[in-house]
């Protein structure tokens, strides 16, 4: 009898010819992502994926694949002998070992191998019976069963499982194409970021540093926010563009009250310009409609003029505490409320324009070099590469 970890996957069984293409993706990046385990192996089976553990503890490999986007479901399995005494024992071992000893269950069997001399139904009922006359206290209930034991006869092979932990669902990170993401040091942007890779986007992402009116703590913040999406994303390029002229000079020729709408013009120039060099075929940014004075529907539509790529917003329809939820819960949240200032609350002016118009953006930018000052600052960006860091086995405690 082995321990194995079985994964199932839901959206990616809906893709028809292309099922394969996103099967192996989500494989190699299961793999990536226990790349720091010894003799760990992936294999798959039609809709199913297991995981064999080697000798390494599951409580490390199973957290770690609950951050593995594509995957719905994980639970530690018993793999038997397709013989009805070794599935009998297996499955009251398997009852016997859940912690606490549940009260109540129910067995679910399904008959993938078609000459097995029992039936699903049989099966449910010899296995219950089973389990009921060797583990004491337990009773049956179909409805709302403290533990699901589920049997799945496969060829010469048989898996038992029961706990079901919850994975993130999605699709696989790289099925969907390279994204550039506008990355703040706010609550925002990351999780944004996070719903992005969840569409299986591939992560590039773009900083804009004014430095000295903005530390290098406040960068650093923004490179430590890189680095948990990591955990979600794999590889990080992380392009931080110099700011400082820039806002310099939309500070001395444009009007007060249009300086953020100028300002994220300018962010989506360069940030258009960054992702067509990286091959990115979008960008994504934090905003949510109505939020703050820069993100109603006027400022979005004369922000997005300069764009000719699409700029996603995942958040658009999230208010702030339905974003800070997510933050927490992908563990950026700490981090974005460290008290370091962007560039964008730095220059923040005390009337910001909620209605602004185009024509007047325009107008302001003839008093700027728009082509000169974009290509200064994407030639002077520093990009920063970023890879997962191996989690330590206390992580991984509350989960389990």
């Amino acid at each position: 009898m082995n321990d194995l970890i079985l994964v199932r996957y839901g959206e990616l069984a809906l893709k028809g010819k292309n099922r394969k293409d996103f099967e192996n993706r989500l494989l190699q990046n299961m793999r990536n992502k226990l790349d720091g385990f010894s003799g760990v192996k992936v294999k798959k089976t039609f809709g199913r994926v297991f995981v064999e553990p080697g000798d390494n503890p599951v409580e490390p490999i199973i957290q770690g694949l609950t951050e593995v986007f594509g995957i719905v479901g994980i639970s530690l399995a018993r793999c038997v002998e397709s013989d009805l005494e070794s599935i009998k024992k297996a499955a009251v071992q398997l009852v016997r070992d859940q912690d606490p000893i549940p009260r109540t269950f129910k067995v679910v069997a399904r008959r993938a191998q078609k000459n097995f001399p029992h039936r699903s139904s049989e099966i449910n009922r010899i296995i219950g019976g089973e389990v009921l006359r060797n583990v004491e206290g337990i009773r049956v209930d179909v409805h709302q069963p403290d533990l699901e034991l589920r049997i799945e006869v496969r060829g010469e092979e048989t898996y038992l499982y029961g706990q079901d932990i919850p994975g993130v669902g999605g699709l696989p990170v790289g099925s969907s194409g390279r994204v550039m993401l506008l990355l703040s040091g706010g609550i925002d942007s990351p999780v944004a970021a996070y719903l992005a890779l969840k569409r299986g986007a591939t992560l590039e992402a773009i900083h804009f540093h004014s430095y000295p009116f903005t530390s290098e703590r406040a960068k650093q913040k923004v490179v430590d926010l890189a680095q948990e999406l990591t955990r979600y994303a794999g590889n990080v390029s992380l392009h931080v563009v110099p700011f400082t002229e820039i806002q310099t000079q939309i500070r001395s020729k444009c009007k007060d009250s249009y300086m953020i709408t100028i300002m994220r013009r300018m962010m989506v120039r360069i940030a258009e310009e960054t992702a067509k060099r990286q091959k990115a075929l979008a960008l994504v940014t934090g905003e949510s409609l109505g939020q703050v004075a820069s993100q109603t529907l006027e400022s979005m539509h004369v922000i997005n003029h300069v764009a000719q790529v699409p700029v996603l917003r995942p958040l658009i329809g999230m208010d702030k505490q339905d974003i800070m939820t997510i933050s927490k819960e992908i563990g950026t949240y700490e981090t974005s409320i460290l008290p370091y200032e962007d560039c964008c609350t730095v220059f923040q002016p005390k009337s910001p324009v909620t209605r602004p118009r185009l024509d007047v953006c325009e107008e302001m930018e003839k008093g700027l070099d728009v082509e000169a000052l974009v290509g200064e600052a994407v030639d002077g960006i520093e990009t920063i590469r970023l890879t997962p860091k191996q989690q330590e086995e206390g992580e991984f405690s509350s989960y389990f």
